[in-house]
């Protein structure tokens, strides 16, 4: 039965694992800023933890998406990752958006923000690495 369910649905399953495993290298990087080199308290330090915690975790979801999730066989890598990393900037803003109102605006905390908005960024790049980055050809 359980291998019924994952051969139905391995993509999505495949997909939260990733997630999750994306989410760790996310948290993990920019809590190692916030604790380590950057104060969270200055809107500046903040925004750089959370693109540095971006960069790390965008760099480990493409090869993990790529390979694990939706078994791209693209021959043309470069492009392939580019299309990636720009659909991710729309989430990054979303996420600066979101911790800028939440953490700068209305001074919720820096670290239970962050988790929320990583459950809010998951689905919408989940929706974009679909439809935008590993549709695909209909044949």
């Amino acid at each position: 039965m359980l291998n019924k369910l994952y051969d139905q649905y391995h993509e999505i399953i495949n997909y939260l694992i990733v997630g999750v495993l994306t989410t760790v290298v996310s948290l993990g990087t920019y809590y190692l800023c916030v604790f380590t080199f950057l104060d969270p308290n200055s809107a500046l330090q903040l925004q750089l933890a959370n693109i540095i915690s971006w960069v790390a975790a965008v760099t480990f979801a493409y090869f993990t998406n790529r390979k694990f999730v939706f078994n791209s066989t693209n021959k043309n890598v470069l492009e392939e990752a580019s299309k990636f990393f720009m659909s991710r900037v729309s989430t990054l803003v979303m996420d600066m958006v979101i911790m800028f109102v939440g953490c700068t605006l209305l001074g919720f905390n820096d670290k239970i923000v962050k988790l929320v908005v990583q459950v809010i960024v998951t689905v919408a790049n989940y929706v974009l690495s679909k439809l935008l980055v590993f549709k695909k050809d209909k044949k």
